[in-house]
């Protein structure tokens, strides 16, 4: 993500899902400090995804639910992805910078998998 338009809505596009082609995710994007902070806080459930920019951990602590988090380097290529249950804290990744979170189970379906590049497309 080059430019920082702040938070926002977009879509998560995901190449080499499985079973063959493109995956477009609908997409929140979280670039403030605020919007970072409250994260998937207090929902039961997230429509897509969201986009924590910058970031390189999370915690689960006061969520309702358990998630699944993906951390991406500067170049949009996934480093790790975790499921997390709530009330625990999630190790800082040294070269992410932004951190991807839904609700568990639903990255894999996705193909968001270590080395997977994804793209973000802002409304």
């Amino acid at each position: 993500m080059r430019r920082r338009r702040g938070d926002g809505t977009g879509a998560l596009v995901v190449e080499g899902a499985p079973g063959g082609g493109t995956v477009r995710i609908p997409l929140e994007i979280a670039a403030s400090y605020r919007a970072r902070t409250r994260g998937l806080l207090g929902r039961d459930s997230v429509e897509g995804t969201i986009l924590l920019s910058p970031a390189n951990s999370v915690h689960t602590f006061r969520m309702r639910m358990p998630i699944d988090v993906a951390y991406l380097d500067r170049r949009l290529t996934v480093i790790a992805v975790r499921t997390m249950r709530p009330g625990r804290l999630g190790l800082p990744r040294l070269r992410a910078r932004h951190v991807l979170e839904a609700e568990a189970g639903t990255m894999a379906g996705w193909g968001v998998r270590v080395g997977a590049r994804v793209e973000v497309v802002e409304d």
